[in-house]
């Protein structure tokens, strides 16, 4: 019994070790040896999905936390990533308050929005607030790209939900 009891809290905070699996690493999902324009932030997706369906799998301190640890593993000043990953919070809470049933096509809509705002907050506080040179076409890569996938990864999310941690929403 206390083994399915552990087991149960792994699968469920399993979305949590994921984003933090990301940030320790440099895995950001970036294949820029073989494509020179193919690049996902999938910290992103997993905090946009993760806080519409399951809020209460990962608070906004792990968000936080998971950025700063991002941005020194990334070499970015401290919280720009934190910052970045908290607005894509805000939408995501604001749209889970506002609607009553989730879609994939609504839920990619308004990953949309999120996406854009938290690339282009990135973008900027990265152009203003330190030396790094990172051109804006390779965010809009990153953009395009992560947008692009949001709908493989939300499947995926979604069975993982309904298999492990249980098939109705927060």
């Amino acid at each position: 019994m206390a083994k399915i009891n552990i087991l149960d809290k792994i699968y469920t905070t399993g979305p949590l070790i994921l984003l933090y699996y990301l940030s320790i690493s440099e895995v950001d999902a970036n294949l820029e040896n073989l494509l020179d324009i193919f690049s996902i932030n999938l910290q992103i997706i997993i905090i946009y999905f993760w806080i519409i369906k399951r809020p209460s799998l990962m608070g906004t301190g792990h968000i936080f936390v998971a950025g700063l640890i991002n941005d020194v593993v990334m070499g970015f000043p401290l919280g720009i990533s934190s910052l970045s990953y908290l607005l894509v919070c805000f939408v995501g809470n604001y749209v889970r308050n506002k609607s009553v049933n989730t879609t994939l096509a609504s839920d990619w809509f308004t990953f949309f929005i999120a996406l854009i705002f938290s690339n282009l907050l990135f973008f900027a506080l990265i152009n203003n607030f330190s030396d790094l040179a990172i051109p804006f076409s390779k965010i809009g890569y990153n953009t395009f790209f992560t947008l692009f996938l949001f709908p493989i990864f939300w499947f995926l999310f979604k069975i993982y939900q309904m298999s492990f941690i249980g098939g109705h929403d927060a």
